[in-house]
């Protein structure tokens, strides 16, 4: 919930862009908060033109989808616009501010071939725990970002070819959440309950478990763009996979 809330995409559908079936989620009370990116914070991606604001809906990959994959461009571009939009990012030892992305493990793979990616790479000294582009395992730490591969960051893989993204509909794709400090918040209300019952001489065994919590994500008016703006958050739609119509 917490990733298709950043995402700005309805509890009425997967991670993967699929239709839940028999689902209650969209039910909840805060469902209805959840709401598209703002304006200024959705970024289509791409080689030739860079980062590129567009409305939210499939998004368009202009010349090829492999223009489109994430690379060591792109990453830098996303850091530029975060710091330019006034997003504070999360305070690190010694002051810094990192910014965290999240993206596909197919996002991740197509970020790991890119020619800048590695030469990066290469040059970042021996592995080992004191490396910090290496230390976080699964994730990458490189300029001031931390770069972490989610399963669950919302994508096409669940949507049939021509309803996928770019003008055919037949290229995947993954919204990438690029978050700084408040990008998302939570109300959490009182510890979780568990009641179990029984009938039918303890031959029927019923567990029922509640939870009252809350999901939203901030908009604040940007100084920047003088809009309502989501307050940490900026997504970037980048392809993963197939082929631009």
């Amino acid at each position: 919930m917490a990733m298709l809330a950043l995402s700005g995409v309805s509890y009425a559908f997967h991670t993967n862009g699929a239709a839940r079936n028999n689902s209650a989620l969209q039910d909840l009370a805060f469902a209805s908060d959840v709401s598209a990116p703002s304006t200024n914070r959705l970024y289509t991606w791409n080689g030739t033109n860079g980062l590129t604001t567009t409305a939210n809906s499939a998004a368009t990959f202009v010349n090829s989808a492999a223009g489109a994959n994430p690379s060591y461009e792109m990453l830098v571009e996303i850091k530029a616009l975060m710091k330019n939009k006034f997003i504070r990012g999360i305070k690190q030892k010694g002051n810094d501010e990192v910014y965290h992305l999240f993206m596909t493990p197919d996002a991740l793979a197509k970020l790991k071939m890119d020619s800048d990616f590695i030469a990066n790479l290469r040059s970042a000294g021996p592995r080992g725990d004191k490396n910090q582009i290496f230390s976080g395992g699964a994730s990458y730490y490189m300029d001031g970002l931390m770069i972490h591969e989610h399963r669950h960051v919302f994508n096409t893989k669940g949507l049939a070819s021509g309803s996928k993204w770019s003008d055919g509909g037949d290229v995947d794709g993954c919204r990438i959440l690029c978050c700084g400090a408040q990008a998302l918040a939570m109300a959490d209300i009182g510890d979780a309950y568990w009641d179990e019952d029984a009938d039918d001489y303890n031959n029927n065994y019923g567990i029922s478990v509640g939870k009252m919590l809350g999901i939203k994500k901030p908009v604040w008016r940007s100084a920047v763009d003088g809009t309502d703006e989501d307050f940490g958050l900026i997504c970037v739609d980048v392809a993963t996979g197939g082929e631009a119509a």
